[in-house]
């Protein structure tokens, strides 16, 4: 009998979630720039599930071949780009920023970004390298801490205030170096400073040694912040007065020819 006939019975719906699915995304997701190993007990603490299931988890990572495993540690292969690349490369923001994040990258002679909030974090998603042994800019898909960093604190800045708050409320905010704002009030101040003067930077805040400046990306039709536009240099290259003056009016130009390609 069909599942639609008509009947007092009411239809049975198939379970429509995968709960080992998610394990295992909660798991590959507990590898970031400050991790790039877990044992059996790092992935059940940060995926919130039993030591059993994340074992059962990271065996078939393994077996996949996305991770590799010594006995104790469980590391990322190669193949875990495959994962990235599916939004690397089918997302139209990267593909469409391309030519002008090169172009701000030639003028500037540092690694220019583009980053998205995703949960509380910035993420980067696409870059242009410049030629330097060290580049200060975050990798491809590294999670920066919205807080510290002048990425995540443009992108908060399209918050109306009442959202900003709630999304503030309760949160900690551990500090990187001495300079990091590590209070509601201070991060809040910091958000709304940019929001006014439409870019913000950062001096030290996320880590020593390290300075960055951040623009919105605004969707041409809306006007909404879809994305940040950023670079990062160290104190030992330039200063930040210098950082600004001399990539502030590029970025601003390139965000804006972004926005309106989007």
């Amino acid at each position: 009998m069909s599942m639609v006939a008509e009947t007092d019975e009411k239809p049975v719906r198939a379970q429509e979630g995968m709960a080992g699915l998610m394990k295992g995304l909660a798991i590959i997701e507990a590898f970031g720039l400050a991790r790039d190993r877990v044992t059996v007990a790092d992935a059940a603490r940060d995926a919130n599930i039993s030591r059993a299931a994340a074992r059962r988890c990271l065996l078939t990572l393994t077996e996949l071949g996305y991770l590799a495993h010594d006995g104790k540690y469980f590391r990322p292969t190669p193949r875990m780009l495959r994962l990235g690349d599916c939004y690397l490369e089918t997302a139209p923001l990267p593909q469409i920023a391309a030519p002008f994040l090169e172009g701000a990258r030639d003028v500037l002679n540092e690694t220019v970004s583009i980053t998205v909030l995703e949960d509380d974090s910035a993420v980067a998603i696409a870059r242009a390298d410049a030629n330097h042994i060290i580049s200060a800019s975050a990798r491809l898909g590294a999670r920066l801490p919205f807080y510290c960093s002048a990425t995540g604190r443009v992108l908060l800045g399209s918050f109306p205030d009442d959202k900003l708050d709630a999304f503030l409320e309760g949160r900690n905010f551990p500090e990187r170096t001495e300079k990091t704002p590590t209070t509601v009030a201070a991060v809040r101040q910091r958000i709304v400073a940019a929001r006014e003067r439409g870019y913000d930077t950062t001096d030290e805040e996320l880590d020593k040694g390290m300075i960055s400046l951040a623009v919105p990306i605004r969707d041409s039709k809306y006007h909404g912040v879809i994305a940040a536009l950023s670079v990062s240099s160290f104190t030992a290259r330039t200063s930040l007065d210098e950082l600004v003056e001399k990539a502030l009016p590029v970025l601003l130009e390139q965000a804006d020819r972004i926005g309106r390609a989007m």
